[in-house]
């Protein structure tokens, strides 16, 4: 048994996320498991009402206390607060806090408003966005509430529990709210939140967050270029000046160049130019990179990481090491295949080169 949490994420790239969160030796498991799980520190991609549920079973049944329903920065309420009905139905629990916040990654919450860096969400009222899909009224538990620290978020969450309401944001504009929090919600089964929430439950349940310098693994590699997001430019032009580079064009021809080139000193980066097509092309070239002998792949895009997974289909990931928050190398263990999964705005301009211990 352990009081570190269980994970069930919405998509892939928030549980690429809190699986960093979580740190070296949590599991990803990238779709609902049909059987029993080995470690209750796990996040589980789950769309939908049913395979959250199966996930959530799956997490119970391997000694998880607490889980957490972790959304995107900007949550989709119609999907969130149904399932979060449906999990609270099946823990037999009375309410869950929701702290959408993640001051860390700019994501922050004041009276119950959604904040991206300075500017307000498109709907930034998130008691009434929640509100208007969930089974019960939703409550807030206020920045001035929240600075009192977790007796006062405590005493507020019972009250709010003690009037019907079955959902409770709770204002967050820095990580110190986040862990005053976690230290006041130790008796709620299921909390929902961001990657921001489950590494403030990390810090107060078992000590300090994982660290983030640590080695890659070894083998040849290879970097999957297939977004557009500035941060992903900007990081792939810094490493185009560093690594040998090609853009992929027919699947076959693009493996073909990119065979001699593949060796274990660094890695080739294969940039797939914009298209409709291109998380498919991204698949069938990651496939195609693994075949021949690339241990070693950096998937950057959300599209291309989704079906980069799709294709390979591991079965389960652990977390070998942390490059940036938030931006992990993962381990297929049947396979011996290291991946990291990079949606397109996360991880710092130097990340495609550290994450290969490039100087």
């Amino acid at each position: 048994m352990t009081a570190v949490p269980g994970v069930i994420a919405g998509n892939l790239a928030v549980a690429v996320e809190c699986a960093a969160a979580l740190g070296p030796g949590a599991l990803l498991l990238p779709r609902a498991p049909e059987g029993p799980i080995p470690d209750p520190r796990a996040v589980v991609v789950a769309e939908g009402v049913a395979p959250s549920l199966a996930a959530l079973d799956a997490l119970l049944a391997a000694g998880a206390r607490r889980v957490v329903q972790a959304v995107e920065a900007d949550p989709d309420a119609a999907r969130a607060a149904p399932i979060a009905d449906a999990l609270l139905r099946r823990l037999g629990a009375g309410l869950a806090p929701v702290a959408p916040g993640d001051p860390a990654r700019g994501r922050s919450v004041y009276l119950g408003h959604l904040f991206l860096g300075t500017a307000p969400a498109a709907e930034p009222n998130l008691v009434r966005r929640l509100g208007a899909a969930a089974e019960a009224p939703v409550a807030l538990v206020p920045y001035r509430v929240v600075e009192g620290g977790a007796a006062a978020i405590r005493g507020a969450l019972s009250a709010a529990a003690e009037s019907g309401r079955r959902l409770a944001v709770v204002d967050a504009l820095d990580d110190r709210h986040l862990r005053a929090l976690a230290e006041a919600a130790t008796l709620y089964p299921l909390l929902i939140g961001t990657a921001g929430l489950v590494a403030a439950l990390v810090a107060a349940l078992a000590g300090d967050a994982p660290g983030t310098d640590a080695p890659p693994p070894p083998g040849p590699a290879a970097i999957l270029a297939a977004s557009e997001a500035r941060a992903t430019v900007a990081q792939l032009g810094l490493a185009r000046l560093h690594l040998p580079s090609i853009e992929a064009g027919d699947v076959d021809a693009t493996l073909g160049r990119a065979a001699p080139l593949l060796g274990a000193d660094g890695p080739l980066i294969v940039a797939v130019p914009a298209s409709s097509d291109r998380p498919r092309i991204a698949a069938a070239l990651a496939a195609g990179l693994v075949a021949r002998g690339v241990t070693r792949l950096l998937v950057a895009g959300d599209e291309a990481c989704d079906a980069v997974l799709r294709r390979l289909d591991p079965r389960a990931l652990r977390v070998a090491a942390l490059v940036d928050p938030g931006v992990p190398w993962l381990t297929d263990e049947a396979t011996g295949l290291h991946l990291l999964l990079k949606p397109g705005e996360s991880g710092a301009r130097d990340v495609l080169l550290r994450a290969f211990g490039h100087p």
